[in-house]
């Protein structure tokens, strides 16, 4: 490998583990049901977001807050030494894709049957520091 590529892997590399990131893969909800919760935190502080998810009545509220939890905690390792009081974290980005489905049978009369759906999805929160002016 050239060396301008190797600098360029190294810089990727750095820039990778800077990135705070949690994800969550094959979600028994669909994305469009997810997307409805994901879309009340997107952009907001994480204490903020973490209350906006307690109290929310939707199915996906607790295992998006679970994920959040954890995008912390992962903030916390690649942070030993950093107070998390004193540093303004937010969701920079969280993403709902589709993932694959479970494809079902429903018999319908005359003989027939209907195909069933049970779509699954993919979550990934993504974490960074607010600049203080």
């Amino acid at each position: 490998m050239g060396r301008r590529k190797h600098e360029m892997a190294e810089r990727l590399k750095e820039e990778k583990r800077q990135r705070i990131i949690a994800k969550l893969r094959n979600h028994r909800t669909s994305a469009r049901k997810t997307r409805m919760v994901a879309d009340l935190i997107r952009g907001k502080d994480v204490v903020k977001a973490l209350n906006i998810l307690r109290f929310t009545r939707k199915g996906s509220a607790p295992v998006i807050e679970k994920l959040l939890v954890s995008a912390i905690n992962n903030w916390e390792q690649k942070n030993p030494e950093r107070d998390i009081e004193e540093v303004n974290l937010y969701i920079k980005e969280i993403r709902v894709d589709e993932a694959g489905m479970l494809k079902r049978i429903q018999p319908a009369p005359q003989g027939r049957a209907h195909r069933i759906r049970k779509r699954m999805s993919h979550i990934t929160i993504e974490l960074a520091e607010k600049e203080s002016e």
